[in-house]
């Protein structure tokens, strides 16, 4: 769904190309950053399991509100969206890092696998999202998303025996009485239904957006100080370490997210719709390219992680962020390079644009399913949950980030032609692959000081 959103509101919504920019990365900051909410209940009071249940429940009335009236009822919808993936999506994350113990070597390998899993979803939904709802339906299309949720569902449900113990409510392990626990979730529950005008308010204005964005920020590094009291010196530099790669993430995420943005529209005006002659819709390789590539190669780089790692010659997760910023840096050389492609009418080659995208890919592998583990491995316990919360956080302010760059990327021209469009995003593309070669060397160069903090963590 997220790679179709710019697509939906410049069509149906009518929004210009930079106003839909903005709204995305609103939509998107909004989406993240609740997950950092989502893991702090999910530390405090409902457990890993139980949040997951509640927000997958949300993510489907959120899918069906959409269905039930696109164009009237897609921001309602979106909010319904927001909070179900905050308490959804760093709690699943969180549980499979507690599948393995603290020094398996296995862990890594493992989230490149639960990673691929997560973008064969991707590419199925991202090409049904295209081709259902550009084609045929977009009520329809977003019906698919709840369906497809309920069957996520049922699933889960299944196989929750398979957890023992992990992800339930840490209340009953404090002894809580169960009366009290019952009321806390109630409330958990009733909270997170009663803060949607205020989310509906905040999306649909991005000057509160902006507001938001430099609020939460800091009120999470306040309330990570507080908790961080209660832990030893040692687990404090390991969480002192984890800041620095969510603050890098922060600029992967800002540039990567273009994805559902600056490079959505752009294959929707840019793009020739054939690749190697067969005939293809630019905007289904934009939002399933990525996926496909993950699923091709994402075990594939777990495997040689731990093959690496046998022979004591893997490189440590800082140098793998770096290489990750390395790897983007040569994939927006590609998209700048599209340019050199291009017809009189400003449509360019689909095929450089997927190899952008392979490249792209590679750099996501070094990190971000790194990034996941890596989250588990240096916090303690206790707020496990926490900090899978400050990582989508700051995936959050990525997307924030990513929403600013496209739009300051797109012509101010509403009217402008498809190849004064090409040119705009194009130099864009080329400025933010000189960003990123820039911090890839540098997260490389204070490599030795990151393993430090560290304390033995590879």
């Amino acid at each position: 769904m997220r790679g179709m959103l710019t697509v939906f509101m410049v069509t149906q919504l009518h929004l210009d190309d930079k106003a839909a920019n903005l709204q995305y990365g609103a939509i998107q900051a909004f989406v993240y950053a609740f997950t950092f909410i989502g893991g702090v209940f999910a530390d405090k009071i409902l457990g890993f399991q139980k949040s997951l249940f509640w927000g997958a429940t949300l993510m489907i009335l959120g899918g069906l509100v959409i269905a039930f009236s696109p164009e009237k009822l897609f921001y309602i919808g979106i909010c319904f969206s927001i909070i179900g993936t905050g308490f959804f999506k760093p709690n699943i994350s969180t549980m499979v890092g507690q599948l393995y113990h603290e020094n398996d070597s296995r862990r890594d390998a493992g989230f490149s696998l639960f990673y691929a899993g997560i973008n064969l979803g991707a590419l199925l939904g991202g090409i049904l999202m295209v081709y259902v709802g550009k084609y045929y339906s977009w009520s329809m299309a977003f019906g698919l998303v709840a369906v497809v949720m309920v069957i996520s569902l049922i699933n889960f449900g299944f196989r929750r025996k398979s957890f023992g113990p992990i992800g339930l409510s840490p209340l009953a392990a404090k002894g809580v009485a169960p009366s009290r626990q019952r009321a806390l979730e109630i409330a958990t529950y009733v909270g997170s239904l009663l803060v949607l005008p205020l989310i509906l308010l905040m999306v649909t204005n991005t000057r509160y957006t902006d507001l938001f964005m430099y609020i939460i920020g800091p009120a999470t590094l306040v309330y990570l100080a507080w908790e961080m009291r209660n832990f030893t010196r040692a687990e404090n530099r390991k969480l002192g370490a984890a800041i620095v790669f969510i603050l890098f993430s922060i600029l992967f995420w800002a540039f990567f997210e273009q994805s559902g943005g600056s490079l959505s529209l752009f294959a929707l005006n840019n793009l020739h719709g054939t690749f190697l002659g067969i005939p293809m819709d630019p905007n289904a390789v934009n939002n399933s390219a990525n996926s496909l590539f993950v699923i091709a190669f994402a075990a594939v780089i777990g495997l040689l992680w731990v093959w690496l790692s046998k022979r004591k010659l893997e490189p440590n997760s800082v140098v793998k962020f770096g290489l990750g910023f390395l790897l983007l840096a040569v994939a927006f050389y590609v998209f700048y390079a599209t340019l050199f492609f291009a017809d009189a009418d400003g449509v360019t080659s689909l095929e450089i644009f997927t190899f952008g995208y392979f490249v792209i890919t590679f750099g996501e592998l070094c990190l971000s399913p790194i990034g996941l583990s890596f989250m588990t491995k240096l916090s303690p316990q206790p707020i496990q949950g926490l900090m899978m919360g400050m990582w989508f956080l700051a995936s959050a302010y990525g997307q924030y980030l990513a929403g600013l760059l496209g739009a300051g990327m797109s012509s101010a021209d509403p009217n402008a032609s498809n190849v004064a469009k090409l040119v705009s995003y194009t130099d864009g593309y080329l400025q933010l692959g000189i960003y990123a070669l820039v911090a890839g060397v540098v997260l490389i160069a204070i490599s030795p000081l990151v393993r430090k903090l560290m304390h033995g963590v590879h």
